[in-house]
């Protein structure tokens, strides 16, 4: 049975083949599972009826699953990493479809998308932790953006799918539906980059199963193994890993405003155009596709500079809507948040990771909690500056100061790690 799969599932080692595997899996995961949320949202909003503040908990209820996620991930056994993946890979394509039930409640709605939050998270961390220890040292930089350029390519998906089934008159519930069927083959393609076990580790592993398989289960050794590990991989570098988390954090709080309210600003501003909101949101879809462009840059000067380079410019982006009225202000703040964001987690996750390879799955566990955690305060805080007028510009002032402050913590972060290099 096992050699008639493989002869069906032929394992994938090519370096590039792996990456583009990385990225359709980020392009579901997230593109899809986060983000097709916010190319619909303003049909959902007019077809259900729903208000602003709905919308933002909505938004923020699939946040806190990605916290979650994030941090079920970092409990998740190195050998796991692959069966894991497959598992979660398959709840946001499930979860993804379930929204074509018609006359969902609004707490099916709240448990579908925290769960597909969940899968996020989980799927986006060991997905980056399986793909990128697959390279070569010499192309991990550029195939790594190269995989992280799935959010870009799911976010350009999920806005040319919407805006697809829209004009021939479909809505949210069928463009749900389709985007988790064109999903299905991912499952096939990573299972065809399943990690082979080499024989003479077979036995350890096998050895090490049975005996995690007869312990007896405690909550409290669960907790002191995973406190001991935790030390382990942040010893000697609590402050850097401090301070990398802390500009994370303003790395999520930063860009959500953009990320979740976008088509919804460009619905309010652009009204003489037709699906302004996702016209703007395949922007930022397009430019975070170029994202590769950063792994080029990385390998240059370094992942630091570029990680600093890419947070101020945000904050750049943040600004443009409030300096420049209309379409300009719009589509430009589009265009930069689709260049920085992705590149922003490409270089935090290879950073972090590098600091103790050996605990990866757990420091970008860590550190995508903290970014879960900044997305998971930004809707609630521009829902309430935005008030009944439903205006963002405060929003977007306060993104930009939280991103303006990363810059300072990414200097400091910097300047901690060349003085213990």
């Amino acid at each position: 049975m096992t050699e008639s799969r493989r002869r069906i599932i032929p394992a994938i080692t090519n370096e590039t083949a792996i990456a583009g595997i990385g990225l359709y899996c980020l392009a579901v995961v997230m593109g899809y599972g986060r983000f097709l949320f916010t190319a619909t949202l303003p049909d959902i909003m007019t077809q259900l009826t729903l208000s602003t503040t709905i919308a933002g908990w909505l938004a923020s209820i699939n946040y806190i699953g990605y916290f979650i996620g994030a941090l079920i991930a970092m409990f998740v056994p190195h050998r796991l990493t692959w069966q894991m993946l497959i598992v979660w890979t398959s709840v946001s394509i499930i979860t993804t479809m379930l929204l074509v039930v018609p006359e969902l409640s609004l707490g099916s709605w709240y448990v579908i998308r925290l769960l597909s939050g969940v899968a996020s998270g989980v799927a986006m961390i060991l997905s980056s932790s399986l793909v990128i220890q697959r390279f070569s040292i010499k192309r991990r930089s550029v195939l790594s953006t190269l995989h992280y350029a799935g959010i870009g390519v799911g976010i350009s998906a999920s806005a040319i799918l919407t805006w697809s089934l829209l004009t021939l008159g479909y809505h949210f519930d069928i463009i749900w539906l389709v985007a988790g069927i064109s999903s299905l083959p991912l499952l096939w393609l990573l299972y065809a980059i399943r990690p082979v076990i080499e024989p003479s580790k077979a036995a350890e592993q096998l050895e090490s199963q049975y005996q995690h398989q007869h312990q007896r289960f405690s909550v409290q050794q669960t907790y002191i193994n995973f406190k001991r590990s935790l030390y382990e991989a942040v010893v000697g570098h609590t402050k850097a890993i401090l301070l990398l988390s802390a500009s994370y954090v303003l790395a999520g709080f930063g860009y959500i405003t953009s990320a979740t309210f976008l088509p919804v600003m460009a619905a309010q501003r652009l009204t003489t155009q037709t699906y302004a909101g996702l016209l703007i949101w395949l922007v930022v879809g397009i430019f975070a596709m170029l994202s590769p462009i950063w792994g080029v840059l990385a390998k240059r000067i370094g992942e630091i500079k570029t990680l600093i380079g890419l947070t101020l410019l945000q904050a750049l982006g943040m600004f443009l809507p409030l300096w420049l009225d209309g379409a300009l202000g719009l589509y430009a703040n589009a265009a930069i948040l689709g260049l920085t964001f992705v590149g922003m987690v490409s270089m935090t996750l290879t950073i972090i990771k590098n600091i103790n390879p050996i605990y990866s799955n757990l420091l970008m566990g860590l550190a995508t909690l903290a970014y879960a955690l900044g997305q998971f305060i930004g809707p609630l805080v521009t829902v309430a500056l935005a008030g009944e007028s439903d205006n963002f510009n405060a929003g977007l002032l306060v993104a930009s100061v939280g991103l303006l402050i990363g810059v300072v913590l990414l200097s400091l972060f910097w300047r901690q790690v060349r003085r213990t290099a």
